[in-house]
């Protein structure tokens, strides 16, 4: 199985080698790709120092899956290029998600839609994903009607000049700056750029991708975005409209039986998910899980799980698991 990582410099390109070495992916042969800059420099898998290519050379050698995690424009120019020759795309960016014909995954929910014929595949926002994975099963059980989210999100989403923002800052020195103001001790209400009706672009991709994983457009979705001083992981404060009611023993029954997912909650022991202790893990964490006493059929959930890995290379890797394990490839 011959497997490119495009942005194999980045922190998410980063990490998904990391990923692919601990869950043993069959790999025979590893194509690191960066921009030009970086074409040739030598980087470790496994018990090898690979060189970085360029996108020309990449594509030249066809191989089965590329891994994209390189940006929306580069996606849109070389994703295309790929699937040309034969290659599969699983790309990380939002250039493809709400392409009507191409698919968004998140493989516990519906990857159970991908053929042969998809060549290039869509990973969902870090965001998104995560709150997926905790909704979809109670969507199922309950029919979900409406969704008020508030994120608190990590500087690693936005990537490494964020954090080197905050460093910077901690350092008590002047530097290259990722956020309109500071970040250190504070909290920005301001996620991506902002579109004609106010809210934030990753305020709206929690809105249309989650409509889009759960097939759904009745679900009503409004959503806050907000960037916090934390080095790793999403944190979702979450409130759900049921159709139907619903027992509180029943929805954490159902959460806890739900591949990927961790229920983390007890407040006689103040167990409850937090970003640094889903800081390198791939599951996502579910806690504080209580009715809300203001509405009839609804439920506050707060959901926590590392923004780099379920949230990006994770993802995508299981997507690349699942082509490979049902012949997609």
């Amino acid at each position: 199985m011959k497997i490119a990582v495009i942005g194999a410099t980045g922190m998410v390109g980063e990490v998904m080698l990391k990923v692919l070495e601990e869950r043993d992916f069959p790999v025979s042969e590893l194509i690191l790709v960066a921009s030009k800059r970086s074409v040739g420099k030598k980087i470790p898998f496994k018990e090898e120092e690979l060189p970085v290519v360029g996108l020309e050379t990449a594509v030249s050698l066809k191989p089965q899956i590329a891994l994209f995690s390189a940006g929306g424009s580069t996606s849109l120019e070389w994703a295309p290029k790929f699937a040309e020759v034969g290659t599969t795309v699983i790309d990380n960016s939002s250039a493809w998600r709400m392409d009507l014909d191409k698919k968004l995954i998140v493989p516990e929910i519906n990857a159970n839609t991908l053929t042969k014929t998809d060549k290039i595949i869509a990973n969902p926002n870090c965001s998104t994903i995560q709150m997926v994975m905790a909704l979809a099963p109670l969507h199922k059980q309950y029919k979900i009607n409406r969704i008020v989210v508030s994120t608190y999100q990590s500087i690693s989403g936005t990537g490494i000049k964020a954090v080197n923002q905050l460093e910077n800052e901690l350092a008590g020195v002047a530097g290259e700056m990722a956020y309109p103001y500071p970040i250190h001790k504070n909290a920005l209400p301001h996620c991506d750029v902002f579109e004609d009706n106010g809210y934030t672009k990753e305020e709206m991709k929690l809105v249309r991708e989650t409509q889009k994983i759960l097939n759904d457009k009745t679900i009503a979705v409004t959503a806050t975005a907000v960037r916090i001083p934390t080095a790793g992981g999403h944190s979702e404060s979450v409130n759900i409209a049921f159709e139907n009611d619903y027992a509180i023993n029943d929805v954490r029954q159902i959460l806890h039986n739900t591949p990927g997912v961790v229920v983390q909650d007890n407040t006689d022991t103040n167990t409850y998910p937090m970003p640094i202790y889903a800081n390198g893990k791939d599951d996502v964490f579910v806690g504080r899980i209580r009715r809300d006493e203001s509405q009839p059929n609804s439920l506050n959930m707060w959901i926590v799980s590392d923004n780099l890995r379920k949230g990006a290379a994770t993802n995508t890797i299981q997507i690349a698991e699942y082509l490979i394990n049902n012949q997609l490839v």
